[in-house]
């Protein structure tokens, strides 16, 4: 079959495509001269209109003459298949206008990989001799690009009878078609095959027992070939082109098929020939399965449906360690998991077996797919331990997700190295409650925050490097030698301008993700090769960079590449803010961050979780693209619990004026934990009722100020008495919570949160009437006014001189409209981490106000606030150790 049949047989190509190396040209009736090594085609459906056909003769010859035209057969069958592809076609592209099927025809095998990737094309035709369609090639092949129906998986489908993904092969359906043509009912009937030992021979048998025919095969050098040919009521020869039976051996009424091959080459054309009309109508055939494999890849992009098996738990008492919980329970393969819960193979990208990234593509294919609802947890204020706010999270989700049956997905930070070595430890949650393996979860996990020390550092390095080389150089050095700037080049602008850094007024740090407090304040450029620049700066723990901030904050990979191209790194002796883009450092920061902006998906010891980024000195919260891949794939009825850092006052506050100013979320209800401190060993209802009437009643108010329900979690522990828990679940609601339920999780797993679960289900159920706390358009100084009275109770802020100038500076350079993120510490309400409860009375002092521009904020300081932590006397480390023979951790919690 020449190149132009193509348009007889699907009827929809008015200008299909020939695609030669690089070029695009219309397919002519000859197609033009190409190397043999770059022979490929593409063969595109472009509409459903038809163009004049052919009658080919066919190669079907009969024991006598029959009643009706030798072709009719073939021209009724080809006309039919044409038609009916046709209507697929036309009901396909009324509903996806924007898609069109699309066949591959290729004599390279190079080329299948490449194809396999491509979500344009939906089908590959292997157009190569028989010699070469080794299995090995076969299987190369996707099974659901391979429209030919030949590799094991889809013959295996079709030996079984599984044709919902599979493909009959078209050369086999063309044949049966024909024979049903030629004599029907075909039951009964018997049919030879002769030469059939491939797949093709395969996949005919297969067919024509399933239409109760009875099919045996044989050699064509088989003693007995005249004999069988004589018994056949159908002769189909599946053999070279020479090969032919003579007519006196085909008896009365039969009918002989042959199925010639196909590739004729030439090194000046490349040619899909036919000497029979057999091909014409394997073509028919072949296109109708493309457009097939289209209509199967629309539906899969549709939103599937979850089919999550949680894993199964049973708690023990009394409680192991953390770590023991996590190794008893065995995490599904996460390509299983991401099946369970309609990811596609392409949107998975595996770290090892439990832990995978999730593309950002999964956005646009489910784009209109209504979200779930969003659950926000927060804490009152917490100890420098922590107080359960991730084991709260897990605890909520498992108890939705295994238990209520509701399609649920937990999104949690990332846990940085420093506190994990150093005070608080991991943070994968706790008991039965966690993430696993909580090992992986704790150490490296994905390398997000080694990429963001990477990027952070990058840029450092090049403000310093900068630096250096204008102060040592001159113009004519840099390669200048002009004199008016109107005659530089827009090259000679970008490559050579100084930037004129003040060393005095650079804001940007190096990072390490290690509590290391000698790093607090350094020095640099102390080697002679530096000649005399030499300068003070210090180290961040990575978390505090600003790349974390914006890692937690990009709702795309363009958004956070712009982002990162807006970080001022400091000022010029002009006074003019620098920034990355300047250094010309912002399209490698995006490089190092391209992995690290896909949030990770790994599962908690009864269903699953989706992580984002730490950004703990920051906004406090995982990052939005983490939850908005989830709420897509939860479901409208399903949904999404994330956290936020600290109290309400901290990480519930920048979660509504930061997080969802920047990316439009909106949350259903708040958690607000409520854990009762540890050394309370002995009940003591006077302190607890002290506690909710003061720090309890205050974050619900904070709550109450963006409109949003507020449900009491009281994380329980071992210690709490029955009193207690009552008394805390009664004041909470007198103190305005819609409900306050006790939560076993720690102990129980999802089972001990049920009644947490139920809660959350019946307050997301009504409406929410979100606001923000300040319109952003206030001023400066008004918006950190608001938060500090209306969120901390203070009375008034007082600004230092240096708070005031910097104020100022940011209203001329146009920040003004940003939000507010508060640097302040998590240990009170106030500045002044030893006043429990809710204080009042007090003026908040701000010391200094700084701007995060790419991450989008102006972040005041209150008080001294440290950005790189130090160990303790004894750290966690102590007790870190690994089994070189098991490789086993211990001392991890």
């Amino acid at each position: 079959m020449k190149l132009s049949t193509i348009r007889n047989v699907c009827g929809s190509l008015r200008s299909p495509l020939v695609r030669q190396g690089g070029g695009v040209s219309c397919l002519s009736r000859r197609c033009p001269p190409v190397s043999p090594a770059n022979r490929r085609l593409i063969i595109r459906t472009a509409s459903a209109t038809t163009s004049g056909g052919t009658n080919p003769r066919v190669a079907v010859k009969f024991g006598k003459q029959p009643q009706k035209d030798d072709g009719f057969e073939f021209n009724t069958s080809l006309r039919e298949v044409v038609q009916s592809t046709k209507e697929a076609l036309v009901a396909l592209q009324r509903k996806n206008p924007a898609i069109q099927p699309l066949l591959v025809i290729i004599q390279i095998v190079e080329e299948v990989l490449k194809l396999n990737e491509d979500p344009r094309v939906h089908g590959v035709y292997l157009h190569l001799p028989p010699a070469c369609l080794t299995s090995r090639v076969l299987n190369t092949l996707k099974p659901e690009k391979d429209v030919d129906g030949i590799s094991d998986l889809n013959m295996g489908r079709l030996v079984r009878g599984d044709l919902s993904k599979g493909f009959v092969p078209p050369l086999a359906s063309a044949v049966l078609d024909l024979l049903e043509k030629h004599d029907a009912p075909l039951e009964g009937k018997t049919v030879f095959l002769a030469g059939g030992e491939g797949p093709l021979g395969v996949a005919l048998q297969c067919l024509i027992e399933r239409n109760r025919m009875v099919a045996f095969k044989s050699h064509w050098s088989s003693n007995s070939l005249q004999r069988q040919v004589m018994q056949a009521d159908a002769v189909v020869l599946l053999g070279p082109g020479n090969m032919d039976v003579p007519s006196t051996w085909v008896r009365p009424g039969a009918v002989v098929i042959r199925c010639e091959p196909t590739l004729e080459t030439d090194e000046h054309v490349i040619e899909i020939s036919s000497k029979s009309g057999l091909g014409f109508l394997t073509a028919a055939y072949r296109t109708r399965n493309v457009v097939h494999s289209c209509s199967r890849w629309i539906q899969e992009q549709q939103y599937r449906p979850w089919h999550l098996r949680s894993l199964k738990l049973q708690p023990l008492t009394p409680v192991p360690s953390d770590i023991e919980i996590s190794r008893a329970q065995t995490p599904k393969p996460v390509d299983q998991l991401a099946e369970e819960i309609g990811l596609l193979p392409e949107e998975l990208e595996a770290y090892g077996r439990s832990k995978a990234k999730v593309q950002l593509s999964l956005l646009d294919r489910l784009h209109t797919q209504p979200d779930g609802k969003l659950v926000l947890v927060a804490g009152i204020t917490p100890t420098p331990l922590g107080e359960g706010k991730s084991t709260v999270t897990i605890g909520l989700v498992q108890a939705l997700s295994a238990h209520l049956k509701l399609n649920s997905f937990a999104c949690l930070r990332q846990p940085s190295q420093g506190p994990t070595f150093g005070v608080k430890g991991g943070a994968a949650g706790g008991g039965y409650a966690q993430v696993i393996p909580m090992e992986e979860f704790n150490l490296h996990l994905t390398g997000d925050i080694h990429a963001i020390t990477a990027a952070n550092n990058l840029v450092a390095a090049a403000i310093d490097a900068r630096m250096l080389h204008e102060a040592t150089q001159s113009d004519k050095r840099l390669g200048i030698n002009k004199i008016d700037p109107a005659s530089l080049t827009p090259q000679e602008v970008s490559t050579f301008v100084r930037l004129d850094l003040d060393p005095s007024k650079i804001t940007w740090q190096r990072v390490l993700d290690t509590n290391d407090r000698f790093l607090r304040k350094i020095t640099v450029g102390q080697a002679s090769t530096e000649k005399g620049q030499i300068r003070e700066t210090g180290f961040d723990i990575a978390v505090a960079s600003e790349i974390m901030a914006i890692l937690a904050l990009a709702d795309s990979l363009e958004d956070m590449k712009n982002r990162l191209a807006r970080m001022v790194v400091g000022t010029s002796r002009s006074g003019q803010p620098v920034t990355a883009e300047d250094l010309g450092v912002s399209g490698a920061l995006a490089v190092l961050m391209k992995d690290a902006i896909k949030p990770t998906l790994m599962q908690t010891l009864e269903c699953l979780s989706m992580l984002g980024p730490f950004a703990n000195i920051a906004h406090g919260n995982s990052s939005v693209l983490a939850d908005k891949l989830a709420l897509k794939l939860v479901g409208r009825d399903g949904f999404v619990v994330t956290e936020a850092g600290f109290g309400a006052d901290i990480g519930m506050e920048k979660f509504f004026n930061i997080k969802c100013r920047a990316s439009g979320l909106r949350p259903n209800v708040v958690s607000a934990g409520a854990p009762l401190p540890r050394e309370y060993i002995d009940e003591n209802l006077s302190l607890v009722a002290g506690g909710c009437h003061s720090n309890l009643r205050k974050q619900i108010q904070i709550a109450d100020v963006f409109g949003v329900p507020v449900v009491v979690a009281l994380n329980v522990f071992k210690t709490d008495t029955q009193a207690e828990i009552d008394l805390v679940c009664q004041l909470a609601k007198e103190c305005g919570a819609s409900d306050a339920v006790p939560c076993h999780h720690w102990a129980q797993g999802g089972r001990g949160s049920i009644e947490l679960a139920q809660a959350v289900n019946e307050a997301a159920s009504r409406p929410s009437n979100f606001q923000f706390l300040y319109n952003k358009e206030m001023p400066i100084v008004e918006k950190i006014r608001t938060i500090a009275q209306r969120v901390y109770g203070a009375d008034d802020i007082e600004l230092s001189p240096e708070a005031r100038a910097k104020i100022d500076y940011y209203n001329q350079q146009g920040y003004g409209s940003l939000p507010i993120c508060m640097a302040k510490t998590h240990l009170s309400l106030s500045h002044m981490p030893d006043k429990k409860g809710a204080p009042t009375g007090f003026v908040l002092p701000i010391r200094d106000v700084r701007a995060s521009i790419g991450a989008g904020f102006i972040y005041p300081l209150v008080g001294t606030m440290s950005t790189m932590p130090g160990l303790p006397t004894r750290p966690c480390f102590y007790d870190i150790d690994l089994d070189p023979v098991t490789e086993e951790i211990t001392g991890l919690f």
